[in-house]
């Protein structure tokens, strides 16, 4: 039968009942694109571009390394915490303009903010000055961090969900204003596992002074296996109960261990399916080798005189030292291989006396608050590149939201500022010296390359080899990940 002329140019052909049928042209096409499709994925399976999205986790041995997504550039995290919303406009993001407009009205500005009405623009309480070769501005309130500029990288343009400090840092820390989603932490541990075996994948290292306002929210797991929460404890609070009472002999204790470890692997042999005996027995035995590694660890006196006066562990600033105390736990953590560190500055307490929340009196809480961060951290960040550590370490220091560029009416403090705002990003993978975005002239609303919380996240998961958009866990019938279904990987701040 001869063809029809629709059917030679290779028209739609339709049948007797109306509907569409393939002709021989459609279908070698589609074989063709087919076939394409297949050799595609076998180029990328041997890529190892389609690893499964969720992790395999070894129930007995949870912690287990795991490999990346692709090569990647850092092995290890330290986050620098900041919490109570640390005001760009005092340390980082230098604004002329507003000194020029200092204690005018905020034309075309908010006339009420988070606790009441807007005051008059407020210049930044501190001098700025340049500094180092690429000449960055920064606050006279940290001249220690100052004198880092040619090795980190400033992004300028965060904004956040949420004016309210503990929404605020859920979302800085998990990706979620909400509670109950696992936290940066959680999520590296879970996609990576680690390298050490005697000390936890997850540390967060509470400021001496108390906890966060989203207290455990900050380094717990979620909806993830218990197995990746953070582990707290810092130079201060050590871990309590990891000593054997008085009363029962070294001997005695490792024979109950012993007997304990056989009845179990027994259980194990009859139910080799149980696989919530076998995570718990996997973290009562990384609780026994943390008997032997964290008195080590936390025991600073090894530390040399130098170095303990170089953080400022020596201060007669009773809060400064133990804060510097913490930033050196911080470096030994690293060095032993503890997959994220989470070290907070600043804690819960009303009207910013504990933290950076100036809302009264900036200028005298932040002269505080200051002394007791810049040099200490500082000296981490200079101790760890001069260690090698940066090498496959990335940093980050970040708060939870910024400060509106006038004052409070009626105080000398600045309100909630989740429109735009300062951190910066230092160690592996990192390009040293660079500033991303910029905020208006006034430094109240991210205006150029804005970024979101996600966009951090995405770029410190690809740093780490972890493609954001592939590291999920299923929750609920969805697929969950820490940048929600957001995110992109801040290209320019990469070397």
């Amino acid at each position: 039968m001869s063809r029809s002329i629709s059917q030679q140019a290779g028209l739609e052909t339709l049948s007797p009942q109306g509907r569409s049928l393939l002709d021989r042209r459609e279908f070698l096409g589609h074989t063709v694109s087919a076939l394409s499709a297949v050799a595609l994925t076998s180029l990328l399976q041997k890529e190892n571009c389609l690893q499964a999205n969720p992790p395999v986790i070894d129930t007995a041995d949870p912690n287990r390394a795991r490999p990346p997504h692709y090569a990647a550039k850092a092995k290890n995290v330290l986050v620098i915490f900041c919490a109570g919303a640390c005001s760009q406009l005092e340390t980082y993001d230098y604004k002329p303009e507003l000194i020029k407009h200092d204690g005018k009205p905020f034309q075309g500005g908010p006339p009420v903010t988070f606790q009441g009405p807007a005051g008059n623009l407020a210049k930044p309480q501190y001098k700025f000055k340049p500094y180092g070769e690429t000449g960055k501005m920064v606050s006279d309130m940290i001249p220690h961090m100052g004198s880092l500029v040619d090795d980190i990288a400033f992004v300028h343009t965060l904004t956040s969900k949420s004016n309210t400090h503990g929404p605020a840092e859920n979302f800085l820390s998990t990706g979620f204003v909400m509670d109950g989603f696992p936290s940066m932490g959680a999520w590296t541990t879970y996609a990576l596992g680690t390298e050490n075996r005697n000390l936890p994948a997850f540390v967060a290292i509470p400021d001496p002074r108390g906890v966060p306002q989203s207290s455990v929210n900050n380094w717990g797991p979620g909806f993830l296996p218990a197995v990746f929460q953070g582990t707290p404890f810092s130079s201060t609070s050590p871990i309590q109960n990891l000593n054997s009472p008085k009363s029962i002999s070294k001997q005695s204790d490792r024979a109950a261990r012993d007997l304990l470890r056989t009845l179990n692997e027994q259980h194990l042999q009859r139910n080799p399916a149980d696989s919530s005996l076998a995570a718990r027995i996997s973290s009562y035995e990384l609780a026994a080798r943390m008997q032997l590694s964290i008195p080590e660890i936390s025991d600073l006196s090894s530390e040399s005189k130098q170095t303990i006066a170089a953080y400022g562990a020596d201060s007669p600033n009773k809060n400064k030292a133990a804060f510097a105390k913490n930033c050196i736990l911080s470096r030994r953590l690293i060095e032993k291989g503890v997959r994220f560190v989470q070290l907070f500055n600043g804690a819960y307490a009303s009207a910013g006396a504990l933290n950076w929340d100036g809302h009264s009196d900036l200028k005298n809480q932040y002269d505080v608050h200051g002394e007791i961060m810049d040099q200490p951290v500082a000296a981490l960040f200079k101790d760890m590149k001069q260690r090698g550590l940066l090498e496959e370490t990335l940093v980050v220091w970040c708060t939870e939201f910024g400060r509106m560029p006038m004052f409070q009416k009626g105080a000398r403090g600045r309100d909630h500022n989740p429109q735009g705002f300062t951190a910066w990003l230092g160690g592996a993978g990192i390009k040293p010296g660079v500033s991303y975005g910029a905020t208006d002239e006034l430094g109240f609303k991210a205006v150029e390359n804005v970024l979101s919380v996600h966009d951090l996240h995405a770029t410190m998961l690809h740093l780490l080899g972890l493609d954001h958009t592939r590291l999920t866990f299923r929750h609920n019938g969805l697929d969950r990940r820490l940048t929600n279904v957001h995110g992109h990987v801040i290209q320019d701040i990469l070397a």
